[in-house]
């Protein structure tokens, strides 16, 4: 059997007295919605493409899967990756987890075989469940995997997954489950070549994660939530664990996002939450629908991921009728929202106040003590929604700091008014619409180019997606430059990078320009960019 070695770097004094003071509920995820779905059977607990899915029908299922899993030899403090599209299913997937004491190491479609081979090597992952086109590239890499014993597919009625939600024998008796203990493993791939993994409890995701989507739900009646992310993603993390298992709520998702189909369901299925990445705003913005489109349920939108310029706002404000909500978050463990009744241009350049019962946050200098309000040092998180630890202990070392303190890589600052302002990245990460992107992981593939001498990859400006990832290089002599469409097909077909990470935009220069320490010096890249001498 091959478990997670688990750690927990938040003092234990602590989480007992968050735990004491009722930041957490003290009950596992599956106790959670067992509760929930016997006190109301025929709520509406997730709606999707396929329609509505009630509690009852839910937890019948998630037993039934729960029993399949475990006589496929499933066991507490294994790890089970998931890659499904939104839907009932998935949720089902998380559920069957926790009631046996399993870890989910959930993915968004779309990963291709180097993060795919990356997550399930490192997690040592037994068991996964996939997309029938998932299971080809699980297939492909098989034998880099001795730990994965079976691979569940989902898409074929019948059988494989679907089979195990309607005709599995239903689980009698499960373990007592520790809220303490992990349940899910939240991937953040950005500063590192490799996927970072970090793994949460129960208490964290439904006390800590719970409280800031409590914070945001006005009532009345029980919260209605749309992710237009991934709930495989970080962002979308809370649709199972916070809206379904911590308030009983309702769960509304599309299998993938599409902007017309989005207005329909919030017209047609009325949540009041939702959750989503600027670039998605601006898409339902866009869409000639929201004209005709009943948004009068709407108590706020949630906006995470990147930088939101102020005409989004000010747009989706008048459009929706509805407060709008910047959300400052990360896998790795920090979380700050602005208020529902912020400015405009607040949102713009502050990320809002910090809730210590979610999580608190320093700015920290060099000497890892507090700068003064006003100067800028690194954003530094601790609270109830802190994780245990990373999955790879050499991550804990990088960025854990005594206490607990999660260490974000983050520069910020702390305004007058006590707002924290997120001012710049002390790791190099590109976000583009939401997504973290490594430029030394591409740079590194581009530069394996034949014909590319030296490569530098940074991010550019872009007001709809916050960045697009931009490809430096200098040519070796006598050789042409490849075309960005020739690069492209290059990186698929030799590397298998993903789509998201590949460049958008091709310069090729003399020489790459170095600082007084040699290395390439990437703010004169940007700054040659932004003056258009590059092109």
């Amino acid at each position: 059997m091959s478990t997670l070695t688990t750690r927990d770097l938040v003092p234990e004094a602590l989480r007992y007295w968050w735990r004491h003071i009722g930041h957490y509920p003290g009950r596992d995820l599956f106790t959670l919605f067992d509760e929930h779905a016997h006190a109301h059977p025929v709520r509406e607990a997730v709606v999707d493409s396929e329609g509505v899915t009630t509690y009852r029908a839910l937890h019948d299922a998630v037993l039934r899967l729960a029993g399949s899993l475990a006589e496929q030899g499933l066991r507490p403090g294994e790890v089970i990756a998931v890659q499904l599209p939104n839907s009932w299913r998935a949720v089902a997937v998380d559920l069957a987890a926790a009631v046996l004491g399993a870890v989910v190491l959930a993915y968004p479609v779309g990963r291709g075989h180097r993060d795919t081979l990356a997550l399930l090597c490192h997690s040592r992952a037994a068991l996964a469940v996939v997309t029938a086109q998932a299971r080809d590239v699980l297939e492909s890499i098989r034998g880099e995997l001795p730990e994965l014993r079976t691979v569940v597919v989902a898409g074929s009625p019948g059988q494989g997954l679907d089979a195990m939600l309607s005709e599995g024998p239903a689980l009698r008796d499960h373990p007592e489950i520790d809220p303490a203990s992990p349940v899910r493993i939240l991937v953040s791939s950005g500063s590192e070549a490799a996927p970072k993994m970090v793994l949460y409890s129960h208490d964290a995701l439904a006390g800590g994660r719970g409280t800031f989507v409590g914070r945001l739900h006005r009532g009345p009646g029980p919260m209605r939530n749309l992710f237009m992310v991934p709930l495989g993603s970080s962002f979308g993390s809370s649709g199972t664990a916070v809206t379904l298992a911590r308030f009983g709520g309702t769960l509304l998702v599309q299998s993938r996002f599409d902007a017309t189909a989005c207005l329909e369901l919030i017209a047609t299925h009325r949540p009041h939450l939702v959750f989503g990445v600027p670039a998605m705003f601006q898409k339902l913005l866009a869409s000639p629908s929201l004209v005709s489109t009943d948004t009068s349920s709407l108590h706020a939108v949630v906006a995470g991921g990147s930088r939101v310029d102020p005409a989004t706002v000010m747009a989706c404000r008048a459009a929706f009728g509805c407060a709008f909500v910047n959300c400052y978050g990360s896998a790795d463990g920090v979380n700050c929202t602005t208020p529902l009744d912020a400015e405009p241009t607040q949102l713009h350049s502050a990320v809002g106040y910090p809730d210590p019962a979610v999580a608190a946050v320093r700015v920290v200098g060099q000497d890892g003590q507090d700068v003064p309000a006003g100067d800028v040092g690194e954003i530094w998180a601790l609270g109830p929604m802190s994780p245990l630890c990373y999955v790879d202990p050499d991550l804990d070392t990088r960025y854990r700091a005594p206490g607990g303190w999660v260490r974000t890589g983050d520069l910020g600052r702390f305004g007058a008014d006590g707002q924290l302002h997120v001012v710049g990245r002390c790791r190099d990460v590109v976000i583009r619409g939401g997504r973290n992107i490594s430029p030394v992981e591409v740079e590194l593939l581009v530069a394996l180019h034949p014909a590319i001498l030296a490569a530098a990859c940074i991010g550019v400006p872009d007001p709809v997606l916050g960045e697009r990832l931009a490809a430096c290089m200098v040519v070796r002599p006598g050789v042409p430059a490849p075309t960005l469409p020739e690069l492209t097909r290059y990186l698929i077909e030799e590397h298998g990078l993903e789509t998201v990470k590949l460049p958008e935009q091709l310069i090729v220069l003399d020489e790459l320009p170095l600082n007084a320490a040699g290395k390439v010096d990437k703010r004169a890249l940007c700054a040659r960019l932004s003056a258009g001498s590059a092109a």
